[in-house]
């Protein structure tokens, strides 16, 4: 059988090698496991038990019984143990109230985000020191290394650029940096760790990625909210930037900055949804030119590469997860307050969404677009 080759260590300190492994059942968290353990380390593999529903327990769902226990056949596969953590009641203070919260205020949200800085990187990070853990480690496509330019650990891209989590990462505490851990940082594609999880027989090699909202498996968020809160259809009109009803909505929750389809307007050029006049419950559209900005303020601030920003900087900024960098200058408002005009208009800007900074490779911090 081919061994692994084994990463490079991140850490100096190797005095305890100990490591809570957050384990999905999926192929990415199952060769983590293995590469931990052919670096030395004690592996020990946990799946957090975020959120119960008919549609989570379907196959494919990340909080489905399957998916706890593929994880559970992998660590009995390479000999380490397994835990199951209950953390379903912060998931739902944290993660599924703030997604609520979100669309009760016209903003899209981003609840991986949010899961990651108070579940995986905060309960999860809480439990690793129960258990005598000196770190934590997680399947994303991230890396964190000790930068001596800033005298500190730092966030990274990872080297597969298509695969790239950096941005969904910028809001955990960068305190426990030195703890973590992202074993597959330095692979190029999601083929090398197809092929290590095939090597070893692992039963979830071929498993396919999750891509879908882990709470809402079938995509259907509008369903979701309408069954989970009391956020129900409300008719209003749709308007132009200067009131004129063009159109009727089916509530404000349908609709999202930058949005073409499902207007049912008939107009003489193409109109996207630019905003919201949430008192007088109306969907504010616009022509294409009318979706760009050259500015916007972030808020809910969270630097992680320096702990005060003191002058304007010049960063690249992500303002979805899957858009490409912008170059922009940021400068400090307020103490929660950062203003960021980019050096070209930016489309569909998106209250609730994150602004990632950048510094060549690595993560300065981020905040949520007001």
């Amino acid at each position: 059988m081919e061994r692994i080759n084994i990463l490079k260590i991140y850490k100096n300190n190797m005095e305890n090698k100990k490591v809570l492994l957050g384990m999905s059942g999926g192929v990415d968290s199952s060769v983590s496991a293995l590469l931990l353990k052919e670096q030395g380390y004690e592996v020990i593999g946990a799946t957090m038990k975020l959120w119960e529903s008919k549609e989570c327990d379907e196959e494919g769902s990340c909080c489905s019984i399957d998916s706890t226990n593929d994880a559970k056949k992998v660590c009995s596969k390479i000999d380490i143990p397994h835990y199951t953590l209950n953390c379903q009641k912060d998931f739902k203070t944290y993660v599924i109230e703030d997604f609520i919260d979100c669309y009760k205020s016209c903003k899209t949200p981003n609840p991986c985000i949010e899961c990651n800085k108070y579940l995986k990187f905060g309960a999860f990070y809480k439990k690793s020191i129960e258990l005598e853990c000196n770190y934590i480690a997680t399947g994303h496509y991230a890396k964190v290394e000790y930068s001596k330019e800033y005298k500190r650990y730092v966030l990274k891209k990872s080297n597969s650029i298509k695969k790239d989590q950096s941005y969904v990462l910028w809001n955990i505490p960068k305190e426990i940096l030195p703890h973590i851990i992202f074993p597959l940082g330095d692979f190029e594609n999601k083929e090398q760790i197809r092929k290590i999880a095939k090597n070893y027989n692992l039963s979830v090699a071929n498993k396919p990625d999750s891509e879908d909202i882990c709470f809402i498996p079938d995509g259907n968020y509008k369903k979701f909210l309408e069954e989970n809160s009391n956020i129900k259809p409300q008719k209003g009109n749709i308007v132009n930037k200067n009131g004129e009803i063009l159109g009727k909505h089916l509530g404000l929750y349908n609709y999202t900055i930058g949005q073409r389809k499902g207007l049912g307007i008939s107009y003489s050029e193409p109109l996207f949804v630019i905003g919201f006049n949430v008192p007088k419950n109306e969907v504010i559209v616009g022509t294409g030119e009318e979706i760009y900005r050259t500015e916007m303020y972030v808020n809910n601030i969270n630097l992680l590469l320096i702990d005060d920003l003191k002058d304007k900087m010049e960063v690249s900024v992500k303002v979805r997860y899957s858009s490409k960098e912008e170059k922009a200058t940021i400068e400090k408002i307020q103490d929660d307050l950062i203003k960021v005009t980019f050096k070209n208009p930016v489309a569909r800007i998106t209250s609730g969404q994150s602004a990632v900074f950048y510094v060549g490779d690595i993560v300065l911090g981020g905040g949520k677009i007001i």
